[in-house]
C-alpha cells in the first residue's frame, strides 16, 4: 500500500478516492448496501473529527480502513447479521408452500456493482473483485466471527500483508495468521459452490441471459426450467421461503407466481452477477408495467443455480436507477 498524505489536498477529495472500496469492504463485512454505505459515511464523519490527531502516521488509506472496521465491528457486536433464506430453513415443496415474511434487518442484500467494485484495468482483479461481492460469498463471510472476517477480506480479497492488518487490527501477526485460518477453514464448510467468470460475459452466458430473458418473457416455463441446473434454487426476500430443482420452481411459476406472466425485464448487474429488473403487468389493467423484482441470477457450469427474486423494489428499484414503471413506449423500446 501507497504511503499517502494530504497535506496540500482538500480532505473531502482525498477520502473521497477511497470511497467504493471502504463501501465494499463494509458490505462484505455487513452484507447490506444500505448498511455499507451508512459504515462509510460514519467512517467519514469520525475521520474528520479525528483528523487533527491523525498527523499521517500511517497512509490515509490504512487510517481510513481502520476507522471503517471498528465502525463495522461495532455494528456487528450488536447483533447485526444477515441470511439468505437457505440459511434459515430447510427448502418448502411447492404444493404446500407458505409465505413468511421476516424483518427486512434479516436479509442478505444485493447491491450494485458500481457502488463497490472500483475500476480496475486489470482482468485478475476485477474477477476476484466480483467474485467476492457474489451473493453466496458474502453470506458465508456472515458465518465467520466479526474480527475473523475482517481478517479474511483484508487479507485474502483485498491482498492485505498479515503484519499489516495486525496494525490495523492492533494485535500481532501471529494472532492475524490463526484467525486466518480458523475463517478458511469455516468457509471450507460452507460447501460454496463456484460460479462461471463473467467478467465480462463470454458468448455462452450471454446466449443463456438472452434465453432467459426470451423464454421468462414469453411465460414458457418449460423452456425456462430447461435452462435452470438440476438443483437450481428459488428464493424471494423478504420471505424466507425457497424451493430447489425443476418440478418445485415451474409449479411455483405457473400456480402462486402465475401473476409474472407478461412481465418484463430490464437487465442490469448485481454483486458481479448478472440481473434484471422484473416488472409485471399493471394490476388495473391499464397499459405498462409496474416494478416487482430485481432478480439476480447465478450461473454455473452453463446453467443457472440461482433465481433470487428481490421483492421490496422500493428499496432496490431506486439504488440501480431502474425506472418507476414501463409504459408502452419503454416496452417497444425494450423488444427493440
Amino acid at each position: 500500500m501507497s504511503d499517502l498524505t494530504t497535506t496540500d489536498m482538500d480532505l473531502d477529495t482525498a477520502m473521497d478516492r477511497y470511497r467504493v472500496e471502504l463501501t465494499g469492504y463494509c458490505y462484505r463485512m455487513l452484507g447490506s448496501s444500505f448498511d455499507a454505505e451508512d459504515a462509510v459515511q460514519d467512517t467519514y464523519v469520525r475521520a474528520w473529527r479525528s483528523y487533527e490527531k491523525f498527523e499521517g502516521r500511517s497512509s490515509l488509506r490504512s487510517w481510513l480502513y481502520r476507522i471503517a472496521t471498528n465502525v463495522c465491528l461495532d455494528l456487528l457486536n450488536a447483533g447485526n447479521k444477515r441470511a439468505r433464506p437457505m440459511d434459515l430453513s430447510a427448502p418448502q415443496h411447492q404444493a404446500s408452500a407458505v409465505l413468511n415474511e421476516r424483518p427486512e434487518v434479516t436479509w442478505l442484500e444485493p447491491v450494485p456493482d458500481g457502488r463497490v467494485l472500483p475500476q480496475t484495468a486489470d482482468p485478475a482483479e476485477m474477477a476476484l473483485a466480483k467474485e467476492s461481492v457474489r451473493l453466496a460469498f458474502v453470506a458465508a463471510l456472515q458465518h465467520l466471527p466479526a474480527k475473523q472476517r475482517a481478517v479474511l477480506i483484508l487479507r485474502e480479497v483485498l491482498a492485505w500483508k498479515a503484519d499489516e492488518v495486525a496494525r490495523l487490527l492492533e494485535t500481532t501477526t501471529a494472532s492475524v495468521n490463526s484467525a486466518l485460518q480458523r475463517a478458511r477453514a469455516t468457509l471450507a464448510g460452507q460447501s460454496l459452490r463456484d460460479s462461471d467468470p463473467a467478467d465480462p460475459l463470454d458468448a455462452d452466458q450471454a446466449k443463456l441471459l438472452e434465453q432467459y430473458l426470451s423464454a421468462f418473457e414469453a411465460y414458457d416455463i418449460s423452456r425456462l426450467t430447461t435452462l435452470l441446473h438440476e438443483d437450481a434454487v428459488l428464493s424471494m426476500p423478504p420471505f424466507d421461503l425457497w424451493l430447489r430443482g425443476h418440478e418445485d420452481i415451474a409449479a411455483w411459476h405457473l400456480n402462486q407466481g402465475i401473476g409474472c406472466k407478461g412481465s418484463r425485464l430490464v437487465p442490469t448487474t448485481a454483486n458481479g452477477m448478472p440481473a434484471f429488473g422484473q416488472y409485471r403487468p399493471r394490476e388495473d389493467g391499464k397499459p405498462g408495467h409496474t416494478p416487482w423484482a430485481l432478480q439476480v441470477l447465478e450461473i454455473s457450469d452453463g446453467k443457472i443455480v440461482g433465481l433470487n427474486a428481490f421483492l421490496d423494489t422500493a428499496r432496490w428499484f431506486p439504488l440501480f436507477g431502474l425506472p418507476e414503471q414501463l409504459d408502452e413506449a419503454d416496452e417497444v423500446q425494450q423488444g427493440a
